[in-house]
């Protein structure tokens, strides 16, 4: 059966939002277009910028999905990377805390998407 493999998050500027994850995640892009930008986080999955339907994007849009970067190691490396993102000038939307899956914040890229940092499972 296949898997997904392909994740698009939805963009205003593909840009600038090209440069946050680029410096975020410390990753490339596979390629640029003007207005589509993939990266591959994995072999065969790619995470995407698309502008393609940024007129229907604003700041008021919700949004119901987030990116999830899981972080090996202890509640001590999620924090530390709240740290180096929050010193970068990241927003964050929730400051790390405790859930049922471990510590988690959230934050997000300059169009509002949600960006979620937590442990392995």
């Amino acid at each position: 059966m296949p898997t997904p493999n392909l994740f698009l998050v939805y963009v205003t500027d593909v840009e600038r939002a090209t440069a946050f994850y680029s410096g975020l995640f410390d990753i490339e892009p596979v390629m640029t277009t003007p207005r589509y930008v993939p990266f591959e986080v994995a072999p065969g999955v790619l995470l995407a910028l698309w502008s393609g339907r940024a007129d229907q994007l604003g700041p008021h849009t919700p949004r119901t999905s987030e990116v999830g970067l899981m972080v090996p190691g202890s509640s001590a490396a999620i924090d530390a990377l709240h740290a180096e993102w929050a010193a970068k000038g990241v927003t964050v939307v929730e400051k790390p805390h405790d859930e049922v899956f471990g510590r988690t914040f959230v934050v997000t890229d300059p169009d509002g998407n949600l960006i979620r940092v937590s442990p392995v499972d």
